[in-house]
């Protein structure tokens, strides 16, 4: 009977939504099979419209760090909603939030609020060039950094679109190097995922970010760190207290907005003045400071900071983890865990297992099984396995440990055996 009914949703959704959907992952192409559509959330469950229960791990991708539908983010919401639900003018509390993030990453002197972190990168990218007057941005292989024409490959782009981006590998600082030296004369700066999150989650080699700030000092290099994922998932704050090395601008993103659509970059005063209406990089969004997005993300920022549920997130993050990985050893199966703070991802491997600080692997066939063990089974992880996973504030050690006990389970029956 669910699947009937999804099966009949999913139908319903193609005639009138490309593929279905609004974002291609949702389509559920990387693990096959028909999308979960969901009815509403609670806490740490998703329930679906056929009436299934699901504990989730994807967390709106990252953003929800407070669980779903938190008593109060909903009760900010009610409130500002009542007072209406967008001006097109300046309200007292964008500059609460701006001020809030200001005050939580140092390397932030002034920011500018956006609806999306692709806006985020597109602004801070077209900063970075208004700055060093040159054109070249690197960027690293496998990271996501919105759909931004020059930043992506695909098709209906124009060749020229992308002749000043630079594709280097995650990790590889010598390559970098070489790059740096070779296009230093029309090089603007460098955009990195400081944790990669969109390749599976994967940690920068130590000394790798240090490189990249000395670099680009070196260079006179604009160095932006996309903290879209990363901002206020693995401190309150950024990365860059977490790795101890700064950016000249940061995009952020997701948690910011508590769950509503926001983005925001920020840096340094010299380069963030160039925007209008101080200088002449232009910048602008109907949306951006949105009255309902902005309360619900400085009711977040607030719970995080009075609460600093950090330390336990980590532990959570790690027993999971630690658990899995000897389950894995338990029946033989070569997988590779990768997490940090509160994000995490599995590797599959159908063979020797590769250096994962510099490459994808994942058995496309092996991970569909466990996907689709998961959600037999009431576990919701993020469809596709290069995606990362994500736990909240509303994960409990029985969550978790439910979670490990169907991951046995599920290794036992569709991976072990097969």
């Amino acid at each position: 009977m669910a699947i009937n009914l999804s099966k009949q949703l999913f139908q319903e959704a193609k005639r009138y939504l490309v593929g279905g959907v609004n974002s291609p992952v949702r389509s559920f192409k990387a693990v096959g099979g028909l999308p979960v559509f969901v009815n509403h959330a609670q806490g740490s469950k998703l329930y679906s419209e056929c009436g299934r229960e699901f504990i989730d791990y994807c967390l709106s991708w990252g953003a929800l760090i407070l669980g779903h539908a938190h008593p109060e983010i909903v009760k900010k919401l009610q409130d500002a909603v009542r007072r209406g639900t967008s001006f097109g003018t300046v309200t007292k509390l964008e500059t609460e939030l701006a001020k809030i993030i200001v005050e939580a990453i140092p390397s932030i002197e002034k920011v500018r609020l956006t609806n999306s972190g692709t806006e985020a990168v597109m602004g801070a990218i077209r900063l970075a060039r208004a700055y060093t007057k040159k054109n070249k941005i690197i960027k690293f292989s496998g990271s996501y950094h919105g759909s931004i024409d020059y930043l992506l490959d695909c098709d209906g782009i124009l060749k020229d679109f992308k002749k000043d981006t630079i594709i280097c590998p995650y990790n590889n600082i010598e390559r970098v190097q070489e790059l740096v030296e070779k296009h230093k004369g029309d090089l603007a700066g460098i955009i990195i995922e400081p944790v990669a999150g969109n390749m599976g989650v994967v940690l920068p080699k130590p000394g790798f970010l240090e490189e990249l700030r000395k670099l680009s000092d070196k260079h006179s290099l604009v160095l932006i760190f996309d903290e879209v994922i990363t901002g206020f998932r693995l401190t309150y704050g950024s990365s860059q207290e977490y790795f101890k090395v700064k950016a000249d601008l940061t995009c952020l993103g997701k948690i910011i907005g508590g769950g509503l659509p926001c983005g925001a970059f920020g840096g340094r005063k010299e380069i963030m003045e160039l925007l209008v209406p101080q200088g002449s990089v232009y910048q602008a969004g109907t949306f951006s400071g949105n009255p309902l997005t902005v309360s619900a993300g400085l009711q977040t920022l607030k719970i995080l900071f009075e609460g600093n549920p950090y330390k336990k997130l980590e532990e959570l993050t790690k027993y999971l983890c630690e658990n899995i990985r000897q389950i894995a050893e338990k029946f033989e199966i070569k997988l590779k865990i990768n997490f940090i703070g509160s994000m995490f991802s599995l590797f599959f491997a159908n063979r020797e297992i590769i250096d994962y600080n510099t490459a994808k692997t994942q058995d496309a066939d092996l991970f569909k099984r466990f996907y689709h063990g998961l959600l037999k089974e009431g576990i919701y992880f993020s469809p596709s396995g290069f995606e990362a996973n994500f736990l909240s504030t509303a994960h409990t050690i029985e969550d978790i440990d439910k979670t490990i006990e169907i991951i046995n389970k599920i290794f036992k029956t569709y991976i072990a055996k097969n």
